[in-house]
């Protein structure tokens, strides 16, 4: 298989983004796989590159790029605990700066990027996205609902807020398929808010699985950061391919 860099463009600039092509000629179903709050970095390629190897194209877009293209920090310290507070108080504000209409637009453009190539398999996409990453491809699917199929949300922080634009009120325009899979003891996503958005999809008829991982602690796919989990990553591979084998079949 084959990672490159490519631009994609959206109403407010270029979005740097990597592609990861399986080898073959295709077309190819697709999946979007949506960082988390570090960003674009070899972890996130491991991961594309694994979802690759099953015969999806994948594309990881920088969700940060009105900041200026990747890296925006130094990751060289990422595994050391103590580094994550100074590298947060650089992270949130642009967090912050992800509202639910810049979601709408930036997907709308990855979208069409994708639905622009050759390689890729007319028709809707998945979404994988981890911590923040998850949260905003629930997002996607709720302003997108036709052009996704699925969406994967690990470890997906503050889907349920007191907020008039919470994530888990917009769920009734959803026709395709969800998964959850939270992590255990998680403050961005309590028991209590975890119940409030499963009571939000059931009364909205959602199909959908929610799961808790226990003892997995937030962050817990990447490998790079003190919080991997290498059984609830493990777990994680085996229902993402679960629900694109079902949603997104290669054939």
């Amino acid at each position: 298989m084959l990672t490159t860099t490519v631009d994609i463009p959206t109403s407010d600039g270029v979005a740097d983004a990597s592609l990861t092509r399986p080898d073959g000629e295709g077309p190819f179903p697709a999946v979007l796989l949506f960082m988390d709050a570090f960003g674009p970095r070899p972890r996130l390629v491991e991961m594309a590159e694994r979802i690759a190897e099953r015969g999806y194209l994948v594309l990881t877009p920088h969700l940060f790029y009105r900041a200026g293209r990747a890296p925006l920090f130094d990751l060289s310290r990422l595994g050391e605990a103590d580094q994550r507070a100074a590298l947060f108080e650089k992270i949130m504000p642009l967090v912050g700066a992800l509202t639910p209409d810049v979601i709408n637009r930036d997907t709308a453009a990855f979208l069409d990027f994708l639905a622009a190539r050759d390689d890729v398999r007319p028709g809707p996409v998945a979404i994988t996205g981890y911590c923040m990453g998850g949260t905003n491809a629930l997002r996607a699917i709720e302003a997108h609902p036709d052009r996704i199929a699925a969406v994967a949300s690990f470890h997906g922080g503050r889907i349920v807020t007191e907020a008039p634009d919470s994530p888990h009120l917009g769920v009734g325009s959803i026709t395709g398929e969800l998964y959850f899979g939270h992590a255990d003891a998680d403050q961005s996503m309590t028991p209590e808010q975890i119940a409030t958005l499963e009571k939000a999809l059931d009364a909205a008829g959602v199909r959908y699985r929610s799961e808790v991982y226990t003892g997995a602690h937030h962050g817990y796919t990447m490998a790079d950061t003190p919080a991997y989990d290498e059984q609830a990553t493990e777990r994680h591979w085996a229902a993402l391919f679960d629900l694109l084998d079902r949603t997104l079949p290669v054939s």
